[in-house]
């Protein structure tokens, strides 16, 4: 009798970045799995807004509550004054519950080890995990899931997953590095900030020109355009259309970048991985591949590079990197999140909302103005559209133009905006002023 997991694939968890507390419950809301959060050190992603102790405590209670996990990012490449409070900081995440540490540092792991011992252990992409024989001997050292490296091959993801019983995370969807496993000196050397203590200033994607030893001042580009060029300027990773591949190497956890991006991004890429991994495990190929180009469409509204599949089918090319540009493609701009009474309420004590019918909460995050076309995204339903015909402040004086960041405003809308609704502006409506 054929055995059931070899019959019908188990699942794969969808990881979610949380860059924030915010983040994370529209991450879960959207229908992550699991999320991964920094705390306030020890992480590579210094600027992602990041958990204090006590925020990172109510975050695991959190997560748990719905249901979720959540794993903490403590994979700095450590120096010997990184370790002060480390030990009682891996205590606490022990005692809280946290459901996994992501390590790279053999010394942090051997501390885990002695200090927080019920503390499950990942092992971060930075620990440049590229074959089974070095995978196997992390997981003798008590590793219990290796995040893959994203310069493997499907067909190397294919041996490894034959020569490694542990649990296997790969990334899916996110921006790439231009260096390997991420380990990039270029903004330490360039502006003092080190990427491999979560400090990048992403200077990859900057400009280059040529610039001659005794004439200083004149700079020539290494022609791609007038502007200059951008050799290091890889395309973001996206996968979801090569799910039925992945499918097939059954790995245990796709990962989502992004803890630095928006709360739009993290939503939106969410849901289409969500619905896609549920659509191909639970209805089967052709249910998939119907509803890909739908998930695609979404997917282009969020703030990106151009898309590639990465090293999945071999070493990229030129057809990976843009040469042309470092600009993101927005075809949507993130305006606004829907907020309710009762989050009125818990933020402003001495509010009394205004009851009507046809007026809904929103927080504003970037600029709109009556006669705007937006675009409603929700967990559970499909996008709608209204246009933007009354609003008002808090003090219910009517307002022209939303241009006041975290503004709080009562919309006129054709119908209720359920929670963790997010508003988007779409730049080629027609009728949408002020792009």
């Amino acid at each position: 009798m054929m055995d059931e997991k070899m019959a019908k694939p188990q699942k794969p968890e969808l990881l979610a970045p949380a860059g924030d507390f915010e983040k994370l419950k529209y991450a879960l809301a959207y229908g992550a799995d699991a999320v991964y959060v920094g705390g306030s050190a020890y992480g590579l992603r210094a600027y992602a807004g990041n958990f204090g102790p006590e925020e990172l405590k109510n975050a695991i209670e959190y997560t748990h509550q719905a249901g979720k996990k959540i794993y903490i990012a403590v994979n700095i490449f450590a120096h010997e004054e990184d370790f002060e409070g480390m030990a009682e900081y891996l205590q606490q995440l022990e005692s809280w519950g946290a459901d996994a540490a992501i390590v790279s540092d053999p010394g942090i792991v051997a501390l885990a080890q002695e200090v927080a011992p019920k503390l499950p252990l990942h092992l971060s992409t930075q620990a440049n995990n590229t074959n089974s024989l070095s995978m196997r001997f992390w997981m003798k050292q008590g590793i219990e899931r290796i995040v893959l490296a994203r310069e493997l091959t499907a067909s190397e993801i294919e041996k490894v997953r034959r020569n490694v019983p542990g649990e296997l995370e790969m990334f899916v969807h996110g921006a790439m590095c231009m260096s390997y496993s991420g380990r990039c000196l270029l903004s330490n050397y360039l502006t003092g900030r080190d990427a491999n203590h979560g400090e990048c200033t992403q200077p990859c994607r900057w400009s280059y020109g040529l610039v001659e030893e005794k004439r200083p001042d004149e700079v020539f580009p290494i022609e791609e355009d007038e502007r200059g060029t951008y050799v290091f300027n890889s395309h973001d990773l996206c996968l979801l259309s090569h799910l039925p591949l992945l499918k097939s190497l059954e790995i245990d956890s796709y990962k989502i970048e992004g803890r630095m991006k928006s709360v739009h991004y993290v939503a939106c890429n969410v849901k289409a991985y969500r619905a896609g991994i549920d659509a191909l495990w639970e209805q089967g190929e052709d249910a998939f591949q119907a509803n890909l180009p739908n998930w695609l469409v979404e997917m282009d509204k969020v703030s990106h590079r151009d898309y590639s599949t990465g090293f999945l089918f071999g070493k990229p090319g030129a057809d990976a990197h843009n040469l042309e540009t470092s600009h993101y493609i927005r075809e949507y701009d993130f305006v606004g999140v829907g907020v309710s009474k009762e989050e009125l309420k818990n933020a402003e004590p001495d509010f009394e909302p205004e009851e009507s019918s046809i007026g809904y909460w929103v927080e504003q995050r970037n600029y709109f103005r009556k006669g705007d076309t937006i675009e409603v995204l929700t967990p559970d339903d499909e996008p709608w559209i209204f246009e933007v015909k009354q609003m008002w402040d808090m003090d219910g004086e009517p307002v022209e133009v939303a241009n006041h960041a975290k503004q709080i405003l009562r919309l006129e809308l054709p119908q209720p905006l359920p929670k963790f609704s997010i508003l988007r502006k779409p730049k080629k409506f027609k009728g949408n002023r002020g792009n």
